[in-house]
């Protein structure tokens, strides 16, 4: 009996022990459940907050919104681009910080919006630290300058699809003045700052503004001014009546010659004041505080805490590496001579390069689309997620080409409505040459700057922040990437446009060098073109305008060598940890899929993927 009552109260007490453990799971299961709820909860909070704050940012930017293809009653308005705005953006920028520090808990978002926090909150301290330097740039320039901007935008973005869009296209038209005075305003409260442009600067930005207001109407010429020209040919292509037509051509010629012209004018006039007290001192070290402005853009540029000196011996590296990559090419296309000697054959020979005439040019911009096609084929073997839209090759217009760069990419808008845009700068084909034709094509096009553009618009996942968002050393760094990659599949079969592509990269290593050297060693504007030209195969037009470009730009193009390296790095790494189970279509989506991010975040980005593939890899899944 007494046995009995043993067992069972040692039955009872197993089962009693069970049922608590039970009810220990339920419990713990019931805590998990509330707290992924939390997490899911507070996650969608902060994303909401996220996409309210994008769309605010857009209804306050007319420009934006027609930038993405939105187009509201602000479609005939202006951003406002006073010193006052500039004040009220600071502000706004303070109250968003402090919501993301007072009123998020970090340990309740999921991982994709722990990271769209730590870079939103980045982004605003840096934007607060940064205001300080807001003075620091050149409205008019001769690469980015609205002198030449507003009119591309309204080439470019305006579209005209109807009778309203064309009222809106002659309202912006009509708000050029307006515009304009702020502008005038803006440079005037530089030069107060003893922020003025160098001297060599005025004759282009100048050359550019009375560009825009020659021809029709503005003179008795034949030929059509380029704003109204582009106006006509939208009208055209609508279902008008002859008396709305008239009406809207009537009413378009008046804005030019009552906005426009006045606009430009008034600009002029101050650019010529200013020239005449212009200097040669052409390094950011002559600001105020110059050499700390300097260091903070490399920091913002790069996206690393490398200091200009170290950047600059890297550049010296990576030429000197370069160039005994070049003479590699040389032996294999049996030249003899110096390194300097093929140089100037390269420069000299005229089978290198288009003839410098419509003929010429057109045969350019169609071999450069058939570069882009080709490339296109061959998209699977090196990427899983590929964009939706579209990409077009464009001459730079003719307005601009005299002073742009040599080419450059322009995004489409999310929706495909507009597509991407590769531009080739072809109003000097001698330093167009096809050897450069291909790698420049993978840089600006496919899988270049197109691609990664592209996808971030078309992201699904993340806030539009982040896809709309840039880190130049991020973007650049994959355009140069990406003119390496395509030889990687057996693209570059002529062994003069691979020589090409090492030219391209020599030119961004040369710009650590020259970079640095004019914004921190106080090197002279031909000091810096004298650099590029003993140092590569470019044209003199080419180093001269890369040259004036690192004086207006300070720091920008030091991110293209910069970031390259870094993904190089990253790949590597990830090469040698997976070994035969390392993807680079895997690699690739990585990089691509998660918006543009600091080189820093990248980094991490990689490194928590190269776990996850060792992990999954050492539970025996098979590789997809």
């Amino acid at each position: 009996m007494i046995n009995k009552i043993k067992i069972g109260i040692g039955l009872f007490s197993i089962f009693f022990v069970v049922y608590s453990c039970k009810q220990e799971v339920k419990a713990l299961e019931k805590d998990d459940i509330s707290s992924a709820q939390k997490i899911e909860d507070n996650s969608k909070k902060l994303n909401d907050w996220f996409e309210t704050q994008f769309k605010e940012e857009v209804l306050r930017s007319p420009m934006l919104q027609t930038r993405l293809g939105i187009k509201t009653e602000d479609y005939g308005k202006w951003d406002d681009m006073s010193s006052k705005k500039e004040v009220e953006d600071l502000e706004r920028t303070k109250e968003r910080l402090a919501y993301l520090k007072d009123s998020v808990d970090v340990s309740l978002l999921n991982e994709d919006t722990a990271l769209s926090f730590a870079l939103l909150k980045e982004s605003l301290e840096n934007e607060i630290e940064d205001f300080k330097y807001r003075f620091y740039d050149y409205p008019v320039n001769q690469m980015h300058g609205m002198q030449a901007e507003i009119p591309a935008f309204m080439i470019n973005m305006h579209r005209i699809e109807s009778k309203t869009d064309a009222e809106a296209y002659i309202s912006r038209l009509n708000g050029f003045k307006e515009l304009f005075g702020q502008v005038v305003d803006n440079i005037k409260m530089r030069e107060k700052n003893l922020i003025m442009l160098p001297k060599f600067v005025f004759a282009k930005v100048l050359d550019d503004s009375r560009n825009i207001i020659k021809g029709q109407p503005f003179d008795k010429s034949n030929k059509e001014s380029t704003i109204l020209a582009d106006f006509k040919s939208k009208i055209l292509k609508l279902e008008l009546s002859e008396e709305e037509h008239t009406t809207l051509l009537d009413n378009a010629n008046l804005a030019l010659l009552e906005g426009v012209k006045p606009a430009f004018e008034n600009l002029i006039t101050l650019l010529e004041d200013q020239q005449k007290r212009a200097t040669t001192e052409d390094g950011c070290w002559k600001f105020p505080k110059g050499d700390a402005f300097y260091n903070n853009a490399l920091k913002r540029t790069t996206t690393t805490d490398l200091t200009a000196d170290q950047i600059h011996d890297l550049g010296l590296k990576e030429v000197e590496r370069i160039h005994g990559e070049m003479r590699d090419i040389m032996t294999q296309v049996k030249y003899e001579g110096t390194l300097q000697d093929f140089f100037k054959y390269m420069k000299e020979d005229k089978k290198f390069y288009f003839s410098n005439d419509e003929e010429g040019k057109a045969a350019y911009l169609k071999q450069a689309v058939g570069l882009i096609d080709t490339m296109k084929s061959r998209l699977d073997e090196l990427f899983i997620t590929k964009p939706k839209s579209d990409i077009i090759v464009k001459a730079v217009e003719p307005f601009r080409e005299k002073s742009a760069g040599k080419a450059f990419y322009q995004r489409g808008t999310p929706d495909g409505a507009r597509p991407g845009t590769y531009y080739a700068n072809l109003y000097d084909m001698r330093a167009m040459p096809k050897y450069q034709m291909e790698a420049l094509a993978y840089h600006e096009g496919i899988p270049g700057h197109h691609m990664q553009i592209s996808i971030a618009q078309e992201l699904k996942d993340i806030p539009k922040f982040r896809k709309f968002g840039g880190y130049t050393a991020y973007i650049e760094g994959w355009g140069l990437y990406t003119e390496l990659l395509p030889k990687e599949i057996g693209l570059y079969n002529d062994p003069y446009s691979d020589f090409g592509r090492l030219a391209m990269e020599l030119w961004r290593a040369c710009r650590l060098v020259v970079d640095t050297g004019i914004h921190a060693k106080k090197w002279t504007r031909e000091e810096g073109i004298k650099y590029y030209v003993d140092n590569t195969p470019n044209a003199e037009s080419d180093a001269i305008k890369m040259v004036e470009r690192h004086i207006v730009m300070p720091s920008q193009a030091t991110a293209y060598k910069i970031g390259m390296n870094k993904i190089l790095e990253l790949r590597e790494n990830a090469r040698q940890q997976l070994g035969d189970q390392f993807d680079i279509r895997e690699f690739h989506d990585v990089v691509l899929t998660n918006g543009p991010v600091p080189l820093t975040i990248l980094s991490e980005l990689v490194d928590d993927w190269v776990e996850q593939r060792k992990s999954q890899n050492s539970t025996g899944q098979v590789k997809p």
